[in-house]
Formats: C-alpha cells, sequence, structure tokens
C-alpha cells in the first residue's frame, strides 16, 4: 500500500454511471456536515447543470443565475439556516443604501452601519459562540444554564467566512471607500458565490465590483480554471485525505498507546493534512472563479517551504491574515504607534484570529501561541534566522507542528496526552509499519508543498496533449478514490 492505510481500489470497483440515482444515496452533500467539492452530486451534478446554463444566458442575466444557483446550492446544503443568510443579505444591503441616503447625516449614518454590523456579527455569535461562553460561565460560577441543541443550532456553513465578506463591505461603504451596490441581485450573488461559499478564499468587494458588472469568459480562461478545479480536486482527494487517514488511525490507537516516533508521524500527516485540504478547496473555489469569469485572490504560496513565522503567515490564508490587518490592526494604530501599543495590536489580531478558527480554548491558545512567536521574532529573533536557511526551515516546521497541535485537539486532557507523548521519548516499533504504508505518501506531500510540482507543470505543461493527459489522469483516479472512500473529511466546515 503505497498511499496509505486505507486500501484504495483505483478502478472504483464495479462500473457506476454518474447519473445513477443509487450512486449518490450514501452522499453526504446536501443534508449533511460532509459539504464539499469533492462530493459526487456536487461535481455530476449541480456543477455541470449550473455551468451550461450560465453559459447559455445572456451576460445580463449571468448574475441572476450565479444568486440563484449559489442560493440553491447553501439552501440544500443547509436549508434551516437559509433565513439567516437572507437577513445578512438584506440587512446590509439596505444599511448601504441607507449610508447612501443620509452621507450627510453622520448621526444616522452611524446608526445604520452598527445596526447593520451589530445584526451580522450577532449571528455569528449567536450561533458559533454562544454554547462556549454558556459552558464557560456554568464552569466558573457552578451554574446550569442550558447549552444550546447541537443538531439545532450548530454552525451554519460558510458563515465565517460570508460574515467577513459582508462585513468588510459595509464598513468600506461607511468609510467611503467603495460605492453602494444599488442591484440587489449583484450584492446577492457577491455574498453567495458559491464557489467560495463554504471555504474561502474571503472575497472583498472591491476585488469583483468590476467583474460582476462586466467580464469576459473566454476558452482560455475556462481552460485554466479546469486544470485549477482539477489540481484542487485532487490536492483534497489524492493528498489531503490519504495521508490524514495516518493522523486518524493515530488518534484512534490513542496517543498514550503509541510510540513518540509514530506520535511524531501522525501529527505531520496532520500539517500536511489541513494544508492540502484547505489549499485544495482554495484552489478549487479559484478554478470555478475562473471559469466564471472571476479573479479571486491568492489564498496560499506555499507556507512551508518559509524561514520564519512572519514569513509563515504571509504565505498561509492569505485572505484572511489581510482581512484581520486591513480591518482590526490598522484601525487600531498598526504599526505607526509606539512599539507597546503595537504589541498590544499584534495581541489583538491574534487573539482574534484564534477566536475565529473555533469556539474552544484551544483556538485561543493557538492564536496567542503565535502571537508569542511572531513578538519574539520581531524583537530580535528574525535576524538571525536570516543567516541560515537550513536552520530556520526546521525551526520553522518544529514550531508550526506543535502549532498544529494546538489547532487540532480541542479537548484539553487528550492535547496534554498528545504533548506528553510527543516529548516523552517512548521507544517502540509501530512507527515503521506505518512508515512502510506512508513513506512514498509523505515523500508525495513534501514535493507538492514546494514549488516543485509547479516548475514542472510549466516545463512539461507546455505541451497541450501532455497538459490534458496529465489534468484527465488526476481527474479520474481522484475520482476513483472518491467513488471507494468513506473518508473525505471537510477540516473548515466548522470556520
Amino acid at each position: 500500500m503505497i498511499f496509505g492505510a486505507k486500501s484504495v481500489n483505483l478502478m472504483g470497483g464495479a462500473f457506476v454511471p454518474i447519473w445513477d440515482f443509487a450512486f449518490y444515496k450514501n452522499t453526504n452533500l446536501f443534508g449533511g456536515r460532509d459539504f464539499g467539492f469533492q462530493q459526487p452530486a456536487l461535481l455530476f451534478r449541480f456543477l455541470p447543470v449550473t455551468f451550461l446554463i450560465y453559459y447559455l444566458v445572456p451576460f445580463r442575466f449571468k448574475n441572476t443565475v450565479l444568486f440563484l444557483a449559489s442560493l440553491f446550492f447553501y439552501t440544500w446544503g443547509e436549508p434551516k439556516f437559509f433565513p439567516v443568510m437572507l437577513i445578512s443579505i438584506g440587512v446590509n444591503y439596505v444599511a448601504g443604501l441607507l449610508m447612501e441616503r443620509y452621507d450627510q447625516r453622520p448621526q444616522l449614518r452611524r446608526i445604520c452601519f452598527w445596526l447593520a454590523f451589530a445584526i451580522t456579527l450577532g449571528f455569528l455569535l449567536f450561533f458559533k459562540y454562544t454554547n462556549f461562553f454558556v459552558g464557560n460561565i456554568n464552569a466558573l460560577f457552578g451554574t446550569s444554564l442550558p447549552l444550546l441543541s447541537s443538531t439545532e443550532f450548530h454552525l451554519p456553513l460558510g458563515i465565517s467566512f460570508y460574515t467577513f465578506q459582508i462585513l468588510a463591505y459595509t464598513i468600506d461603504v461607511y468609510r467611503r471607500k467603495i460605492k453602494v451596490e444599488h442591484n440587489l441581485i449583484d450584492f446577492g450573488a457577491f455574498v453567495v458565490l458559491f464557489p467560495q461559499l463554504i471555504a474561502g478564499p474571503i472575497v472583498l468587494y472591491p476585488d469583483i465590483s468590476k467583474e460582476m458588472k462586466h467580464r469576459t469568459i473566454t476558452l482560455a480562461q475556462v481552460e485554466e480554471g479546469v486544470g485549477l478545479f482539477i489540481m484542487g480536486l485532487g490536492s483534497k482527494i489524492l493528498l489531503a485525505d490519504t495521508v490524514g487517514a495516518l493522523w486518524t488511525e493515530v488518534q484512534t490507537l490513542g496517543f498514550t498507546n503509541v510510540s513518540t516516533p509514530l506520535a511524531w508521524m501522525g501529527l505531520l500527516a496532520y500539517t500536511f493534512q489541513i494544508y492540502f485540504d484547505f489549499s485544495g478547496y482554495s484552489l478549487m473555489a479559484i478554478g470555478l472563479g475562473r471559469m466564471l469569469g472571476f479573479y479571486f485572490p491568492q489564498n496560499f504560496n506555499y507556507p512551508y517551504i518559509s524561514k520564519s513565522i512572519t514569513e509563515f503567515w504571509r504565505r498561509w490564508h492569505i485572505t484572511l491574515s489581510s482581512w484581520f490587518r486591513d480591518y482590526v490592526y490598522i484601525p487600531l494604530g498598526g504599526n505607526r504607534v509606539k512599539r507597546s501599543r503595537q504589541f498590544f495590536n499584534i495581541f489583538v489580531v491574534w487573539f482574534l484570529t484564534g477566536f475565529w478558527h473555533g469556539a474552544a480554548w484551544n483556538f485561543i491558545f493557538w492564536g496567542l501561541y503565535f502571537f508569542v512567536l511572531l513578538m519574539i521574532e520581531k524583537s530580535f529573533l528574525l535576524k538571525h534566522l536570516e543567516k541560515s536557511r537550513v536552520l530556520s526551515h526546521i525551526y520553522l516546521i518544529f514550531l508550526v507542528m506543535l502549532g498544529w497541535a494546538l489547532f487540532a485537539i480541542s479537548d484539553l486532557s487528550t492535547l496534554g496526552e498528545l504533548f506528553g507523548r510527543l516529548f516523552s521519548l517512548k521507544g517502540g516499533i509501530d512507527w515503521l509499519y506505518y512508515l512502510r504504508d506512508y513513506a512514498v505518501m509523505f515523500l508525495l506531500c513534501i514535493l507538492a508543498s514546494t514549488p516543485f510540482f509547479k516548475i514542472a507543470a510549466q516545463t512539461v505543461g507546455k505541451n497541450k496533449v501532455v497538459r490534458t493527459v496529465f489534468l484527465a489522469g488526476v481527474l479520474l483516479v481522484s475520482i476513483s478514490f472518491m467513488v471507494d472512500s468513506t473518508y473525505s473529511p471537510f477540516l473548515y466546515f466548522n470556520f
């Protein structure tokens, strides 16, 4: 087994036509939490139908098609939270119009802004953080306040991403940095644009405002978009899901029952899994956007080749980092203040960054962990890291892996068990068995996390025949894995 501990039938077993309803019976794309572009129902039904209609209609109807298709996409996946999204769209659309109308009346303008801001952010706070706050109040004061039912009030899909997009629009209108969008369809399409709705990248209104009004869709764009989508799908299915199976197995065995080398191997597997999962989704979204005529911003730029934590966060989840920079850090004063105030600003940013990722203490600790590391680098360490490329890279990977340990495990006692095993130096030969199964997979992940394949593609891919054959191969193998596999988690549905 060169691809991991789970066996994979590359032919997908017996031939199953993609139009066979039984093929989708057990898929959990719609009406469940395994919601993503790797699901057969989305890949073989929703996308072909949507793009066919989109390409056939005149341009004046394309945004309407996008809006309706995106609403259909979200409603089918999370129908009971459909009103939440509609209210968020409606409130901020109206708020924008009112702020324009009351441009010369600052007080009324301010009221409109803060009402829209409070309602939009309030939805996120309610669904994402209510149980966290209630649980901590109960633990602190010995009360027994009821928690929200996890079945009735789980986190709506994509709410963290589209909330940030809406807030950015409303803030920019209030600051008079952008013009108000008068067309409700165009505004709604911007908010719920299905390629990046559930996992980003976070797209700001200025990024696509011109394209919302006028865009060209060429064959070259479509070809490029298809290629990006296939590579993102392959990243998710072939790399993230396959290597992630090792992390899942180590968790199942229990951290106290594995050797120290196997614990580190499991954590390395998660390090690759979360990168290829999220970057894969981002690449799929960028590819779909390109096919629709939009140029979404880059979200990842090979973060694991970094030589410092500072550089890492310039390469990882770029759109989120940019959002916090533009809408939190700079308004607080940025780096145009005295040193102590600047450190406070960075602390606020990283506290909020951690809290944005999840309503649990481990996410807060994760954010503060990187805050401390960034402050150490900013104070004195960064200039020393630049002296040795090898040592700085080892330093980066080691600390990032520890950060992912904090990120991956919300139960603090289990987290303690993992850290205890990582540094206990417990011997054993269990890791040799898993190394045999995953050695090739680790090698592929290492190469794929560098520009190696990109450079190779630029060299070989100049030949259209070779490029087409390669992409077709990635797509076919991905589909085979998709059909055969029961393990395809969507790591970012909680965000």
